[in-house]
């Protein structure tokens, strides 16, 4: 008799660290086919984009309608996310991304490039789904774990982003024996991909990780849906303080990171640099991006979120200010380059889990739309200002502005998190 009501609660935390060990593992295995359809898709995008249109300035808008798409996509997914749980959010963006390179081997196939680029809105939904599945890691999470969690499904990311645009000329080969027009061939490959990545996210992701943590905390017999609106979103948004800053930091980091990021490849070939090192020099920066996110990861659940976003900003503090100042010096711009992408990958981490810590179950699906939302829409648009100031004034000022920003972001983060614990 004495065993007997501690049994079930047992059986019960086993079956939960035992469903999310599965979890991590699909959403992990998710992230490595998915990211290669979107590295393969995008590997030639812009190169398509412009022998279809004859412009180089043309080309450019296949980057910002693949970002725009990823952020038009964010909210149906969370919506999806919502109402029907992470398995149903996830489908909706690999499901679209599937779409959008069928529409795009079509587009080439009849040499029109504004259908290209409307195929390449929907292949960024490869992009949201990637950014949602990092959330869909911590509704299982024990306390004081989210971070660490969501960090190991972001690394995987890292298979799928270099492996991808590897793959690219092999696929255009196979296209073309299989009777594709050339340059098809990757995005024929990319639907592949995407196909895959659903039919796991489909088979496997089971029982969902959202629909059991509402099981587990009641949320569902509240008598609310969850809609996963933006209306939703602002709602719980201005209850939770600490969702807010967090949105805030993960915005700053993800325009300082593509501000400088875009802009740096154009500085080498100016330069002088070879393509060799421009490739070595993005793949650097790549690593930065993902490899330590797992120990990013372990670091903010040890130290705290908003020490690590403060971290993050002191690290792209420093990227900014060696890229604005590296001249000539390749080795510089290298560093400043990693350093980017270790402050960013301090920005979405932290930022991440902070904003699930924050939120209540039923509202985590709208606010974390919201954040990839915001997240993108800053992407983009800090590309465009990029282009702008480094044309206008120089690489050089930009690493100013950048420097300036996240200093400002730092600032306001540290008064905030030393006033709050006074």
């Amino acid at each position: 008799m004495t065993s007997a009501p501690t049994t079930p609660a047992v059986s019960s935390a086993d079956r939960i660290q035992s469903v999310q060990r599965r979890t991590l593992a699909v959403l992990s295995a998710t992230q490595i086919v998915g990211g290669v359809g979107v590295a393969v898709g995008l590997a030639l995008s812009s190169v398509v984009v412009d022998e279809l249109s004859g412009s180089t300035v043309i080309s450019g808008f296949a980057g910002t309608a693949t970002v725009l798409g990823a952020a038009l996509l964010a909210l149906p997914t969370a919506k999806a996310a919502g109402r029907g749980g992470r398995r149903a959010g996830l489908s909706v963006a690999y499901l679209s991304a599937l779409a959008g390179c069928a529409i795009s081997v079509l587009a080439i196939s009849l040499h029109a490039w504004p259908l290209l680029l409307a195929g390449l809105v929907l292949v960024g939904g490869g992009s949201a789904g990637s950014l949602a599945a990092r959330y869909s890691a911590t509704d299982l999470s024990p306390q004081g774990r989210s971070a660490r969690h969501l960090s190991l499904v972001v690394w995987a990311s890292t298979i799928g982003s270099v492996a991808g645009p590897n793959l690219a000329k092999p696929a255009d080969q196979i296209g073309m024996r299989l009777g594709l027009v050339q340059q098809a061939g990757p995005f024929a490959f990319a639907a592949l991909a995407f196909a895959l990545a659903l039919t796991v996210i489909f088979v496997f992701l089971r029982p969902d990780p959202l629909k059991l943590a509402r099981s587990l905390t009641g949320a569902q017999r509240t008598g609310r849906a969850p809609k996963g609106t933006i209306r939703t979103a602002w709602q719980t948004l201005r209850t939770t303080p600490n969702a807010r800053r967090a949105l805030v930091m993960i915005a700053v980091s993800h325009t300082a990171m593509v501000s400088v990021m875009s802009m740096t490849p154009v500085k080498l070939h100016h330069d002088g640099s070879n393509l060799d090192v421009i490739g070595l020099v993005i793949s650097l920066h790549i690593a930065g991006m993902y490899v330590l996110s797992p120990v990013v990861g372990w670091l903010a659940d040890k130290a705290g979120k908003v020490p690590v976003l403060v971290l993050g900003m002191a690290l792209l503090l420093a990227a900014a200010t060696l890229a604005g100042t590296a001249g000539h010096r390749v080795w510089q711009v290298t560093t400043a380059l990693v350093l980017l992408g270790l402050g960013w990958s301090c920005g979405l981490v932290a930022g991440s889990a902070l904003v699930t810590e924050s939120v209540p179950l039923d509202g985590r699906p709208a606010v974390q739309g919201l954040s990839d939302l915001l997240m993108n829409v800053c992407g983009a648009t800090g590309t465009i200002v990029a282009g702008a100031i480094v044309g206008v004034l120089g690489y050089g000022v930009l690493g100013l502005v950048v420097g300036v920003m996240v200093t400002l972001a730092g600032v306001w983060l540290t008064v905030i998190w030393r006033t709050t614990d006074a």
